[in-house]
C-alpha cells in the first residue's frame, strides 16, 4: 500500500506539496498505485521560476570556477552510484522497465554526471584570430532559468542528461518530469541538493504537459527549452519559443530504419534487430522499428527472427531474467494494439504476436507480445507512423538504391542501423541514410561522449558530448583595444 500522504515536490528550494490536482502514479505491471502525488499548480511554476531566477543571480553558483561547479557534479555521480540499488528498483516501479535495464539506466545516470563534470573542468574558451589592432576572443556564460521537459520511458537518464550539462553550465533548472513518471526526477533533486547545489536553483514540477509545461516554456525567465517526447507536442514547444526569441533542444520521434545486407553476420543481426525494437518494450523515440531485408536472405532472416521474437521472456519486470516488461499504460497498450489492427487491414500479415500474453501473471499489467507484422510497402501509415512499441514492420528490398530510397522515405530522421560484413558499402549506405544517429553492426549502443539528435520531424540540436554544456550558454566575443594611438576616425 502507499502512503495516504502525497509525495513533496522540490519547488524553490522547498519540499512542500503542489496546490495542484491529487493523482496516483502506477506500476505498469499490474496497475497498482505505488506514489500519491499533488501536481503543481500555475502559481507554483510561477514561484519556482521565479526563486529559481533569484538563486541564479544571488547563489554564485553561476560564478563559481568550473572546477567548484565540477566538485559538486562529481558528488551528485558518487551519491548516484551509493544508492543505485534502491534507485533501479524505484525505477522499476516508476514506468516498468526490467530491473537489469533500470539498472544500467542509473549507471548511465551517473555516468552523465561525471562526464560533464570532467567537461566542465576541461572546457576552454576560443582566443580567436586578431584582424587588426585587438586581442578577441569567444567566451560562453550562462544563460539563467533553463527548463527540461522529459519523457516516461527512461526518466532518470534523460533527466541526468539534461540537468547535468545546465548546471555544468551556471544554470538553474526547473525540471517537468512525465506527469506518469515523476519519482526518479525527485530523486535527482534531492541527490542535487545533498551534493551541494545552492537550494532554489533546481525545482521539479510534476503534472500535466499541457498544463505545467505550456506554462514554464511561455514563462519569460525561461531563457532556453530542452524538451524529449512527441514530434506533435515539439512543434508546440517551438511556436512558442518562436515568440519568444528563445532557443530550444527539441528530440522527438522517430520511426528508425534497420537494414539488413545479404552478406550480414546473421547471428549478430538478429540479435541486434530484436535488441533495437524489443529492448524498452519497443518504448524507445530510436527502436528499429522498420526492418529492410535483402530480398535473398529475407524468407531465412524472418525465420530466424521470428523464432527469436517468440523466445524473449515477457514478465515480471522485478525478475532478473525478464527481458521486456510491461507497457507504460492501459491506453498506451491501447494505441499499440489499435496500430496493429490497422496494420492488418492494410494488408500486413502477423508473423508472431500480435496479442495480449496469456496467464495470470499478465491480466492486471500493461504487457504486450513482441510483434512482427509482413506483407505491407513503405507508404503504409503503419511503415510511416510511429508506433512506441514492440511492434517490427519487416519489408525486402532487391538493390542498394532501392534500400537508401526507401530508408529515408519517411518524416522522421533519428537513428538508422545498417548490418553488413562489408565496411566499405556500409560506410557508403551509412553516409546516405539521413539519420542522426547511425548505428553499423551494432544497435541502441549509446555513448555521453557521442552528440546524439534528430532531422526534420525527429528534432532540432544536440545532446551529450563536450559541446552539450554549450547548448545550455550565450556566446560572446570580447575584444581588447591595443592600439597606441586613438581610433583615427575622430580625428
Amino acid at each position: 500500500m502507499i502512503s495516504a500522504e502525497p509525495l513533496p515536490l522540490s519547488i524553490a528550494g522547498q519540499w512542500r506539496l503542489g496546490a495542484g490536482d491529487a493523482y496516483d502514479s502506477l506500476y505498469p505491471a499490474t496497475g497498482e498505485p505505488i506514489a500519491r502525488l499533488r501536481a503543481a499548480s500555475l502559481d507554483d511554476v510561477d514561484e519556482a521560476i521565479t526563486r529559481a531566477h533569484q538563486a541564479f543571480r544571488d547563489s554564485g553558483w553561476a560564478q563559481r570556477l568550473p572546477h567548484e561547479r565540477a566538485a559538486v557534479l562529481y558528488r551528485v555521480a558518487q551519491l548516484i552510484r551509493e544508492q543505485a540499488e534502491p534507485l533501479a528498483q524505484k525505477q522499476r516501479l516508476d514506468n516498468g522497465k526490467p530491473i537489469s535495464e533500470t539498472r544500467a539506466l542509473v549507471a548511465s545516470a551517473a555516468g552523465t554526471f561525471q562526464f560533464f563534470a570532467a567537461a566542465l573542468e576541461t572546457l576552454q574558451d576560443t582566443l580567436t584570430p586578431a584582424r587588426g589592432p585587438y586581442v578577441t576572443m569567444s567566451v560562453h556564460e550562462p544563460m539563467g532559468v533553463v527548463a527540461a521537459i522529459t519523457p516516461w520511458n527512461s526518466p532518470i537518464a534523460s533527466e541526468a542528461q539534461k540537468l547535468a550539462p545546465a548546471l555544468a553550465a551556471g544554470n538553474a533548472v526547473v525540471l517537468k518530469p512525465a506527469e506518469i513518471t515523476p519519482l526518479m526526477a525527485l530523486e535527482l533533486a534531492r541527490i542535487c541538493e545533498q551534493a551541494g547545489v545552492p537550494p532554489g536553483l533546481v525545482s521539479v514540477l510534476a503534472g500535466k504537459g499541457a498544463v505545467i509545461g505550456d506554462a514554464i516554456t511561455r514563462h519569460p525567465l525561461v531563457k532556453r527549452v530542452s524538451f524529449t517526447g512527441g514530434t506533435a507536442t515539439g512543434r508546440h514547444i517551438a511556436r512558442i519559443a518562436a515568440d519568444k526569441m528563445m532557443p530550444v533542444s527539441l528530440e522527438l520521434g522517430g520511426k528508425s530504419p534497420t537494414m539488413v545486407l545479404e552478406d550480414a553476420d546473421l547471428d549478430h543481426a538478429v540479435n541486434g534487430v530484436l535488441f533495437g525494437i524489443f529492448s524498452s518494450s519497443g518504448e524507445s523515440c530510436i527502436a528499429g522499428s522498420r526492418l529492410f531485408v535483402a530480398r535473398p536472405i529475407y524468407g531465412e532472416f524472418l525465420s530466424r527472427l521470428s523464432e527469436g521474437a517468440n523466445a524473449l521472456r515477457v514478465g515480471d519486470p522485478a525478475s532478473e531474467r525478464t527481458q521486456m516488461g510491461p507497457l507504460i499504460s492501459a491506453s498506451h497498450r491501447q494505441n499499440v494494439e489499435r496500430y496493429v489492427a490497422l496494420g492488418v487491414s492494410e494488408g500486413a500479415r502477423i508473423r508472431t504476436g500480435g496479442a495480449r500474453p496469456r496467464g495470470p501473471e499478465f491480466d492486471r499489467g500493461y504487457f504486450y507480445t513482441p510483434t512482427i507484422l509482413e506483407g505491407l510497402d513503405n507508404r503504409a501509415r503503419t511503415s510511416q507512423e510511429e508506433i512506441f512499441g514492440p511492434v517490427l514492420v519487416a519489408l525486402p528490398f532487391d538493390d542498394e538504391r532501392d534500400l537508401i530510397e526507401q530508408a529515408n522515405d519517411s518524416v522522421y530522421a533519428l537513428a538508422a542501423g545498417v548490418w553488413s560484413r562489408d565496411f566499405k558499402r556500409a560506410w557508403r549506405i551509412g553516409r546516405a541514410v539521413q539519420a542522426g544517429t547511425v548505428w553499423i553492426n551494432t544497435y541502441k549502443q549509446f555513448s555521453i561522449s557521442t552528440p546524439f539528435g534528430g532531422w526534420r520531424d525527429s528534432g532540432l540540436g544536440r545532446e551529450k558530448g563536450r559541446e552539450g554544456i554549450f547548448q545550455y550558454m550565450e556566446q560572446k566575443s570580447l575584444y581588447w583595444g591595443t592600439n597606441e594611438q586613438p581610433l583615427p576616425w575622430a580625428t
